[in-house]
């Protein structure tokens, strides 16, 4: 059991003045397997502290400054390979599937950052006016549990091309992952001050970060809830603001589509990250005239779904992170047995044989109103919507109503078609014909899925202050 009691900050592992303890528990069979102890304030403020200072100076290198720090990030994560993974899979339960995809974004963030850096334009021409985008300054960057690593990595990488030092605040139930990338970066060999991590409470490290006048932009992947908060915390000192949240994404399936293929990969899309994902297609949207043949594949579909232990190859669904999300998503099954809708596979309760950690059946509801809450509410687990509409319009109506708009997609044997539909659909970013990520196109949502954009040049921009020079 490994016990986590120092932040780093300015470059070194540092004592703690926070003392509270919170235990790390294996959610494949509740075993405890470390403990971390929480930061504080005072934590909190001396990484802020050091992150101010070291901008001084690295928000003054060149490009080619930054590009050698990004390749050596790279180099140093690439060593840890097997141990990101593995620690993943033990602390969060992500399937083995999900995890070494999550390793490939982390060493990814760092290439296409690169990327973009190479040419991109820190001064333009704006009518007679010299624009020079400017780094920001001191950015918190607060990362939820599903992915936690990854989003450190992509975010840092964003930062440290712009010139930006950061304070990162991850999720305390990611400690043990947290604490390898900490020794990536390290060993790295970094600037002093331009990462600093302090673990702790969203109310408290996260309040401070929020809050704190010496932060310029707080990045933040999670909840839209705990989004709305950051962003009335943060307007009181002008802070910029990225924010990627929740989502209920709509996966559209044409009626030209080949349903023998389309059904099946929508079962499984919906269940990626053992459903926990922000861009998990939750609400598959079909004919209505097909709607009996959607539900016979979508079972025999669910059959196949391996739910089980996430370190083997061929798992499909992993635990929830915890028992509370698990009991959460066991409410929202239940809400949608008293919403009226059909219970087509898994249901109420653990699988057999999985009862020691907090694993939820593959579960699916047919026959379900766009109305009711399973379809309204983003529940982060295992759980598919099938919902029917009797035309393409109602279809994109159906897409479209919703309080979310993060991701969509659109399946249909002529990709113009799919097009055509896709460019109605109110979301930061539509897929067609599969499941599809461009690390340098943005990402981010529409409506109550967020504000800003990350990767590539427009994640990029977010970090940086256009400054006109008029002569």
């Amino acid at each position: 059991m490994k016990r986590i009691d120092q932040a780093y900050i300015n470059g070194e592992l540092t004592a703690l003045h926070g003392t509270e303890v919170f235990n790390l528990i294996n959610p494949s069979d509740h075993e405890k397997i470390g403990e971390v102890v929480l930061g504080d304030e005072k934590d909190t403020q001396k990484a802020i502290a050091a992150a101010k200072e070291a901008f001084k100076t690295f928000s003054k290198t060149t490009i080619e400054e930054r590009i050698e720090i990004l390749n050596n990030l790279k180099k140093a994560v690439e060593k840890r390979e097997e141990e990101l993974i593995e620690t993943m899979i033990l602390e969060y339960g992500g399937t083995r599937q999900f995890c070494t995809a999550g390793y490939e974004n982390m060493v990814g963030a760092f290439e296409h950052m690169i990327e973009t850096l190479s040419d991109f334009e820190f001064e333009r021409r704006a009518g007679k006016t010299l624009v020079q985008m400017t780094p920001i300054g001191v950015v918190g960057i607060i990362t939820p549990w599903n992915s936690s690593n990854g989003f450190i990595c992509s975010k840092f990488a964003t930062a440290v091309a712009a010139g930006c030092t950061v304070v990162v605040k991850p999720s305390e139930m990611s400690a043990l992952q947290t604490q390898i990338i900490i020794e990536c970066f390290h060993e790295a060999g970094l600037p002093k001050g331009i990462f600093n991590v302090v673990n702790g409470l969203g109310g408290v490290v996260g309040n401070e970060i929020v809050s704190h006048p010496d932060i310029a932009k707080i990045s933040f992947t999670g909840s839209t809830q705990t989004g709305k908060m950051i962003a009335k915390g943060a307007v009181d000192s002008m802070k910029r603001v990225t924010l990627e949240l929740g989502g209920k994404s709509p996966n559209v399936i044409l009626d030209d589509a080949d349903f023998t293929q389309a059904i099946p990969q929508a079962v499984f899309g919906a269940y990626m990250n053992s459903g926990q994902a922000c861009i998990a297609p939750t609400r598959l949207l079909v004919p209505q005239s097909r709607l009996e043949e959607v539900n016979r594949i979508a079972k025999e579909t669910a059959l196949q779904v391996v739910v089980g232990n996430p370190a083997n190859e061929n798992t499909n669904v992993g635990p929830m992170v915890s028992e509370k999300q698990y009991e959460r998503v066991q409410s929202y099954i239940q809400l949608g047995l008293e919403e009226g809708a059909n219970l087509l596979a898994g249901g109420i309760g653990k699988p057999e044989g999985l009862e020691d950690g907090n694993f939820v059946k593959a579960t699916i509801f047919t026959n379900v109103r766009n109305d009711m809450r399973i379809a309204q509410e983003e529940i982060f687990g295992p759980v598919l919507s099938i919902i029917a509409y009797e035309n393409e319009e109602e279809a994109i109506a159906i897409a479209n109503d919703t309080p979310y708009g993060l991701a969509a997609y659109v399946t249909s044997s002529d990709e113009g078609h799919a097009i055509r539909v896709a460019s109605q659909i109110e979301a930061g970013r539509v897929c067609v014909n599969g499941f599809k990520h461009d690390p340098l196109a943005p990402f981010g949502g529409f409506k109550q899925s967020g504000i800003g954009r990350e990767f590539g040049a427009f994640g990029l921009e977010e970090y940086l202050e256009p400054k006109s020079i008029l002569v």
